[in-house]
């Protein structure tokens, strides 16, 4: 199967946020605080495939109440920071929804999420991300991380099933 096959079978789209949703850059203020960029394109997106009936989640070793904040305004349920080991979230995620690893789009960038990719039924990532994920990926975006990586996926799995 090649991987524009694949699109058609993804019911549930899972997404790194730091180095996918963000472009890895963190500023900090004179108060401590770190303050993320993300893009609108990606977020449009994640709204689109939401309302066409697809599973959304975000899993993260990331702490920002902000993007916490962000993912609950774009209508993200599945929002889970701070987690060292994503395989046991998206295990439990899959058991909920009823569905399997080969349903599974997952968008990741670097070494926390290879043992993800390895198993998803689309591992994609932005094109910045690091060479052992660009090594196993079935998509690589041609927009970094941050860049509307994200969008870019979702269009092309929406599309694939006439939801675009």
């Amino acid at each position: 199967m090649n991987v524009y096959e694949s699109f058609f079978h993804i019911r549930a789209i899972v997404l790194d946020i730091d180095g996918v949703c963000t472009d890895n850059t963190i500023l900090v203020t004179d108060h401590g605080e770190f303050l993320r960029s993300m893009n609108v394109k990606d977020g449009l997106a994640i709204k689109k495939s939401i309302q066409s009936g697809f599973r959304m989640a975000v899993i993260s070793g990331g702490r920002s109440e902000g993007t916490r904040k962000r993912f609950e305004l774009l209508g993200i349920d599945e929002i889970h920071l701070g987690i060292e080991h994503k395989m046991i979230v998206l295990e439990n995620l899959l058991k909920k929804w009823n569905l399997s690893m080969d349903q599974v789009a997952y968008m990741g960038d670097d070494l926390t999420d290879l043992e993800i990719l390895q198993k998803a039924g689309l591992a994609a990532c932005p094109q910045d991300a690091v060479p052992e994920v660009l090594k196993i990926s079935h998509y690589i975006s041609p927009y970094a991380g941050g860049k509307a990586c994200v969008r870019d996926l979702i269009e092309k799995i929406l599309q694939a099933q006439g939801a675009w």
